[in-house]
């Protein structure tokens, strides 16, 4: 009998839709293969902007997704609800068409990037039916470098909306502070690379790299006004001029008329045109010491609020509670398994939460253990660290982490997951999904 990988393709058959797996069980995965080819944008429906203009003077109920990380949230903003370049916008939205009915929706998770962004594309943008999105991860991306892997999940991300969703996006590229200081545009690598899939895509770009360096420069502003608090997050007279370089790509787009069209080849990999994000729990029976959980309700920071991005999690533990002959539960130490899961695809990478009490972990792909540089470069290391965010932001927080990229996707791989305790006290290990892109993609339990 020929094996069934689990794809999001195949679990969308089972419940009815792509749409209602996004909002029902949190997944992602492949999609038709119309829609996740490189070419697949000749004949492709138009995402227009004069359409958008039209519909919402008209008075349409509208959908807008803003998609990225903190900067997109609002951090160091007084009130993110209020005064966030997203929320500046979505009143300007309002003020442009009073007829309106919008529902404006937050997909921003501090300290991502387009990676992970790519695998939440389904359940956290494409399931808000969006009629125009806001994208952002340049920053995160790293402004400086031009990987190949990271622009790959960039540019599906951006064909993905306008093939799948067909509705106009605007492409936000954000500085920190230090961009700014240096004002060298030309050794922005990313930003370049930005502008061109947005000339690609007809897609409007809201450069506030360059719209702050210029008011910098002309003593409009200052850094100091912009940045007070940290060089990463502006405060509020910053999210000022981020939401005027969205605001004023969204106006040209209206006033030029912008059609979003997916070429028919793309600039970058197509790598993550096919995609699974598949959950750890609906592999099957779990290994000893491993069972399924709840994302917490609390968080370092609420865009890191993992109950509002997870459904569900598997969690290892070094302790679990028993009975005592009085019936009295306490904690003893208990054996963990290895966690194993069959794949395919190029790449590889790991989606749950990071907190205080995470363990570190090994990994094996194809039965290697991977090894990885530290942050700095200057260590060759053989475990990963599910809580370094969760002990840095001193809370729970998310758990990202590429474990591999460049396989050959045409051939079946093995990952396992190997929980490293220390010491006595509890600890912990929480995965929501594996996620994996390249032809053929899809993940199934491990016999």
């Amino acid at each position: 009998m020929a094996e069934t990988w689990l794809t999001q393709a195949g679990l969308a058959a089972l419940v009815g839709g792509l749409a209602v797996l996004g909002a029902s069980c949190g997944g992602e995965g492949a999609r038709a293969p119309a829609a996740r080819g490189a070419g697949a944008g000749s004949g492709a429906a138009a995402a227009s902007f004069a359409d958008l203009d039209r519909r919402a003077r008209a008075g349409e109920r509208l959908s807008v997704v803003f998609f990225g990380a903190s900067l997109t949230w609002g951090a160091n903003a007084t009130d993110p609800q209020q005064t966030s370049y997203r929320a500046l916008v979505a009143k300007r939205l309002e003020a442009k068409y009073p007829e309106a009915r919008w529902r404006f929706h937050d997909a921003a998770i501090g300290g991502t990037g387009s990676q992970p962004g790519l695998f939440r594309l389904d359940r956290d943008v494409l399931a808000r039916r969006p009629d125009l999105v806001f994208l952002d991860f340049s920053a995160n991306d790293d402004i400086y470098a031009a990987d190949e892997e990271t622009l790959a999940s960039y540019e599906a991300i951006v064909r993905r909306i306008v093939l799948e969703a067909r509705c106009p996006v605007v492409l936000a590229i954000f500085p920190f502070q230090w961009n700014v200081a240096a004002a060298n545009l030309d050794a922005m690598k990313r930003r370049a690379a930005h502008l061109a899939i947005g000339k690609a895509y007809g897609a409007p770009v809201g450069d506030a790299i360059a719209l702050a360096v210029d008011r910098v420069r002309r003593g409009k502003t200052t850094i100091e006004q912009i940045w007070p608090v940290d060089g990463v997050h502006p405060c509020d007279a910053g999210y000022v001029l981020f939401a005027d370089a969205a605001w004023g790509a969204f106006e040209e787009g209206v006033r030029a008329k912008a059609v979003c069209r997916a070429p028919e080849t793309m600039l970058h990999a197509a790598t993550y045109m096919t995609s699974a994000r598949v959950r750890v729990s609906s592999l099957g029976p779990l290994p000893a010491g491993w069972r399924v959980g709840r994302p917490h309700v609390v968080s370092a920071y609420f865009d890191m609020l993992m109950s509002r991005w997870l459904d569900d999690e598997t969690i290892a533990s070094n302790r679990t509670e028993v009975a005592d002959a009085e019936g009295k539960k306490q904690s003893v130490p208990q054996e963990v398994g290895r966690l194993r899961a069959r794949f395919r695809g190029s790449m590889v990478m790991l989606f749950g939460e990071s907190t205080p009490e995470s363990a570190r972990y090994r990994a094996y792909v194809d039965g290697k253990l991977v090894e990885h540089k530290s942050n700095d470069g200057k260590e060759t290391l053989t475990e990963f660290d599910g809580g370094s965010l969760g002990k840095l932001v001193k809370g729970n927080a998310h758990l990202v982490q590429v474990i591999a990229t460049g396989l050959d996707p045409a051939a079946e791989h093995t990952l396992e997951i190997e929980p490293v305790f220390e010491g006595q006290g509890a600890q912990e290990l929480r995965l929501e999904s594996i996620c994996v892109a390249g032809d053929g993609a899809g993940v199934q339990r491990a016999e």
